[in-house]
């Protein structure tokens, strides 16, 4: 169909890739669990928007050239690592900040309007998008992977692209809104114990720096 080889192994080994933990994933259960489900879709839409980004550029070849220019993929690489290391201080500063009560006083005296301008400062859609973008391993990861199932007979590989990336983003569409209402769910529950919500907040800024190390360690091949 459309020039793809084994789509029930494709399907199993996309299901089983997507499910494994990563910087996108943890920043939208983490902004689910901040600031609720209609926050966190916009997350969800910028990792949506950046892997189709990457997909696109893996079927143009950008895959080929990461591999054969070290200076470029070093580049992208530690520019991602930065970023990832970015995100993670500022989630270990507001688990800090959360830890040590201020965030409870300033709802005590009825101080709301800091909420609104923290949002607008976030921007979830780019954050995401951006730790999305700056990866150069998952532009590698779908030329390899897609490559697998594509007949090398087809007349038209474009629409076998097409058609593995269209399962991909609804598997990952589908992932995610499960995350967004669990971290919900897990703000809810969470929502009078500051310290837990902090250890949490810690947790997830600890992640990021391991994301951050391991892609500053990876190569091209």
């Amino acid at each position: 169909m459309l020039g793809i080889t084994d789509l029930s192994t494709y399907l199993v080994g996309l299901a089983l890739i997507i499910l494994l933990p990563g910087p996108n994933s943890l920043y939208v259960v983490s902004v689910a669990a901040r600031r609720g489900p209609r926050v966190a879709y916009r997350a969800a839409a910028g990792v949506l928007c950046g892997d189709t980004v990457l997909m696109t550029l893996s079927a143009g070849g950008v895959a080929s050239l990461l591999q054969t220019t070290p200076v470029l993929f070093t580049v992208v690489k530690f520019a991602g690592a930065g970023y990832l290391t970015w995100l993670a201080v500022g989630m270990l500063r507001g688990a800090w900040a959360l830890w040590r009560g201020r965030e409870a006083r300033r709802a005590e005296r009825g101080d709301g309007a800091s909420e609104a301008p923290k949002e607008a400062v976030e921007r979830p859609f780019r954050r995401a998008l951006v730790v999305s973008l700056l990866n150069p391993k998952a532009i590698l990861f779908f030329i390899s992977f897609f490559v697998q199932f594509v007949d090398p007979a087809y007349a038209h590989p474009v629409l076998s692209f097409l058609t593995l990336g269209a399962w991909a983003q609804l598997f990952s569409f589908t992932y995610l809104s499960v995350l967004i209402f669990s971290g919900t769910f897990l703000a809810a529950t969470f929502r009078r114990r500051r310290r837990l919500t902090a250890g949490l907040s810690a947790g997830a800024g600890a992640a990021f720096l391991g994301f951050a190390a391991k892609l500053s360690l990876a190569s091209a091949s």
